[in-house]
């Protein structure tokens, strides 16, 4: 059945798939806060082992890698976060961790920009994070690379380079939460659908950009993924 809209409805953001096959849908972006000790500690949180939490972003938050974008607007403090991104490829609702990785297609680099100073704001207001963390090309996000293809997830390195120097660089082995730990607490709270995308936190060393700067992350085993925010005036 043919539908009328008042207007246009946007494209679906969509993220390439790394044998160049369909493209993967994307859906809602869920992102994990806190998932390593060392991040927490450096932004001066204690580290929680009791639950993980979540914020979101809007799938038309996506910037694809490789592209030039503004600084972002109504900020003077926005900062980089290297994650580990997993893509949902089936149905999840309240599944256990031991079967969690039924669900997953694959595997994505991704950088999640932050407007560190809004969000310290509504922290301190207590208030929600929407401002801080949901924004225009907030999520910067490399192909998916099938879940077969990838293999395990143990030690790969997760690194950031920030001007062509080395600022974040651990093993995913430091995350505290599992992927299937998260995937499991998720589908309680949400029935997880294919397309969703899981941010799943960021190691320390995160700081701040500026108009000119040169941002490239990556995972071992996963496309990198790059973006340059652009001068002024250019």
């Amino acid at each position: 059945m043919h539908l009328d809209y008042v207007f246009d409805p946007p494209e679906i953001p969509a993220l390439p798939v790394t044998e160049q096959g369909p493209l993967f849908p994307l859906r809602r972006i869920f992102c994990v806060g806190r998932n390593y000790a060392a991040h927490a500690i450096e932004m001066g949180n204690e580290v929680d082992r009791e639950a993980p939490f979540y914020f979101t972003k809007s799938a038309h938050c996506l910037c694809h890698t490789g592209r030039e974008i503004d600084y972002p607007r109504v900020t003077e403090d926005c900062h980089y976060e290297m994650e580990f991104c997993v893509a949902i490829g089936a149905e999840a609702a309240q599944v256990s961790a031991a079967n969690a990785m039924d669900a997953v297609f694959g595997y994505a680099s991704g950088i999640d920009l932050t407007r560190r100073d809004l969000q310290a704001l509504a922290k301190h207001l207590r208030r929600p994070w929407d401002v801080g963390k949901n924004f225009e090309n907030a999520a910067i996000l490399g192909p998916v690379t099938r879940k077969a293809d990838f293999g395990e997830i143990a030690d790969q390195t997760i690194w950031l380079d920030h001007d062509g120097t080395r600022a974040q660089n651990a093993p995913l082995s430091d995350m505290i939460w599992s992927v299937p730990e998260i995937i499991a607490d998720l589908s309680r709270l949400y029935t997880l659908l294919p397309g969703d995308l899981i941010m799943t936190g960021t190691p320390a060393g995160v700081g701040a950009v500026k108009p000119g700067s040169v941002l490239k992350g990556g995972i071992d085993g996963l496309v990198p993924v790059q973006v340059t925010i652009r001068k002024d005036g250019q």
